[in-house]
């Protein structure tokens, strides 16, 4: 087969790879196809419609999404006969869509609403077409996520992305003909359906058929309540991608005008979740070497990613006791806000509202987690997504871009390098080991454990620590969880520490990050624009290891210390439990 074809699009001799499609050489040319169900590697079935195009010699037009090039073919993407069909197919799409744009999580970035206005297509079709809206399924019975059939398109890329992605094929076609909607398989609600929360199909979603359970009102009330006190924590890979809602480039660290933006929003006080990702460190390499020095359940894995864990605690619980007992950096933060930052606030915790900004949808669900608060209170009141937030600033009318840049203030707003690359797939591990290093040898050089970094699903490393080989894994989203913990009792090779993140990249590619359109996805590395962010931040930091954050020091020394081994272990740690993925 020879590599290379010559054809021709709208006129324009062009030299393509064999193995294209038509809707490849054309992108790959600049030159516009609509598409809609198409996602490239994970679904490309052809099921819309709107890529046909006309080729030569061929009486039907043809989907560019699945036909091959060919030597000396010759293909229109626009003519009045292409224009009419895609128009019609549009027209049907829009007379049984559920149009609400005003309140849609989708309104400024809406695949369907992009197409209807380049081809001019309203939602005034029902009566032509003769028939009536379908019935909604809307399934609320999550507290992270949200399934509105009333907005669905049928085409099939949450479904390919579940399977795909996580191995666990949660959303499928129900029922069948006219009737035929997308949701949980086998009817379940979303509660009990062994969903993990990563959130990758609300980003496959060209419409807002799947969305995060919208928090934006809840925040709005409590910045107006005069007797509460508004305290927000922001993750780490907010400000690497926070960005991209008004316009910035990928891979654009805008955190300075993202302190301001919730300045402006009226918060009134602000913490970073990197302190607590530095203290999580602490926390957890004191655990770690305990467990190696003290015979405990080895491997260690780390529990940060709250999709990680739903995904244990459901398909391989037995592997619970080799989880770190730290709660993540957001609850731990969470935990501080509503005892020692109250107490150094002179505040009742009860009229204190704890907010957390987060890449992660299923960080709503970790919020309402038993055990996450005391005293009848909880520590994370609310939680959004990163989505949730540049609607919500967009909404108040806030020029995000002409902002003047600022930071927080205070010790729980201090974090090092270390605390930064937690955001990255690898970074936990990374700063981890840091800090482990110090406290087993006094390794005070760069303390460099790179080999970590990157995409590939699982990637193991083995260091020398004090003497000994300690071996080491990365593993990153569902499929790649599944493939290690199957194969992990049969491996020759002893690990002693894992990290696990639900979502392929970390935090920085989590499910409540902003959405890249499908067509954009193949023009950029998005993961890693973003993960570059956040390593920059680390390069550049005066400190790079977490146990030598001096704020966290001081937390030790003036609050963690005189409470005792206990109370901290109450204050900063959890445990998990075995759950049912499927309630029958």
């Amino acid at each position: 087969m020879p590599k290379n074809v010559n054809i021709t699009i709208n006129g324009r001799p062009l030299v393509v790879p064999a193995s294209h499609t038509v809707l490849k050489a054309a992108e790959a040319h600049d030159i516009f196809i609509p598409r809609l169900c198409y996602l490239e590697g994970v679904h490309e079935e052809g099921n819309c419609r709107l890529c046909s195009v006309e080729i030569n010699g061929q009486d039907m037009l043809k989907p560019a999404c699945r036909t091959l090039v060919e030597e000396g073919m010759t293909v229109t993407t626009e003519n009045p006969k292409i224009y009419e069909y895609v128009s019609i197919n549009l027209e049907l799409l829009a007379a049984n869509h559920h149009f609400e744009c005003f309140k849609c999580s989708r309104e400024e970035n809406c695949e369907l609403l992009s197409l209807l206005r380049t081809y001019s297509v309203g939602n005034e079709f029902s009566d032509l077409y003769g028939f009536e809206l379908k019935e909604t399924h809307l399934n609320l019975s999550s507290d992270a996520m949200v399934v509105d059939t009333s907005k669905c398109v049928l085409c099939g890329r949450c479904v390919s992305t579940c399977q795909q992605l996580t191995g666990l094929g949660i959303l499928d076609f129900n029922q069948r003909g006219a009737v035929t909607y997308v949701g949980p398989a086998q009817f379940h609600n979303l509660e009990d359906s062994g969903c993990i929360y990563c959130g990758k199909c609300i980003q496959a979603c060209p419409t807002g058929a799947l969305r995060e359970n919208d928090d934006i009102r809840r925040l709005e009330k409590a910045l107006r309540q005069t007797n509460k006190t508004v305290i927000m924590q922001v993750a780490p890979s907010v400000r690497a991608a926070l960005g991209e809602a008004f316009g910035y480039p990928i891979g654009t660290n805008v955190e300075g005008k993202l302190f301001a933006a919730l300045y402006a929003l009226g918060v009134n006080e602000i913490i970073d979740t990197n302190f607590t990702a530095d203290l999580t460190i602490v926390e957890e390499a004191t655990e770690f070497i305990d467990r190696l020095r003290n015979g405990g359940t080895l491997p260690m894995f780390t529990s940060c990613s709250p999709g990680w864990i739903n995904y244990l605690e459901q398909y391989f619980s037995d592997y619970i006791p080799h989880l770190s007992t730290c709660k993540s950096p957001q609850q731990m933060a969470g935990a501080l806000i509503k005892t020692y930052y109250a107490k150094k606030l002179d505040l009742d915790p009860r009229d204190i509202v704890s907010v957390a900004i987060m890449p992660c949808v299923a960080k709503k669900a970790e919020a309402n987690r038993p055990g996450m608060g005391r005293d009848g209170y909880k520590d994370v009141d609310i939680v959004l997504t990163t989505r949730e937030l540049g609607r919500l600033i967009r909404r108040r009318g806030i020029d995000f871009k002409n902002l003047s840049p600022m930071e927080p203030f205070g010790d729980l707003a201090r974090y090092t390098g270390a605390a930064a690359i937690f955001g990255a797939s690898g970074g936990v591990m990374e700063a981890a080991l840091r800090t482990v290093s110090d406290m087993l040898d006094g390794n005070h050089l760069k303390g460099e454990f790179v080999d970590v970094r990157g995409k590939d699903g699982i990637k193991e490393a083995t260091y020398q620590i004090a003497g000994m080989d300690v071996n080491v894994a990365v593993v990153q989203g569902g499929k790649a969880i599944h493939d290690f913990l199957t194969a992990l009792p049969t491996q020759d090779k002893t690990y002693h520490f894992v990290e696990f993140m639900g979502c392929i990249g970390g935090c920085i590619n989590g499910g409540g990050q902003p959405i890249v359109q499908a067509r954009d996805i193949p023009k950029q590395d998005i993961i890693k624009l973003r993960s570059k962010v956040l390593y920059d931040i680390d390069k550049h930091a005066v400190t790079r290891k977490s146990h030598m954050n001096p704020a966290v020091r001081r937390l030790y020394e003036e609050y963690l210390n005189p409470l005792g081994a206990h109370d901290v272990h109450e204050l900063l740690h959890t445990h998990y439990e075995a759950r049912e993925p499927y309630s029958k």
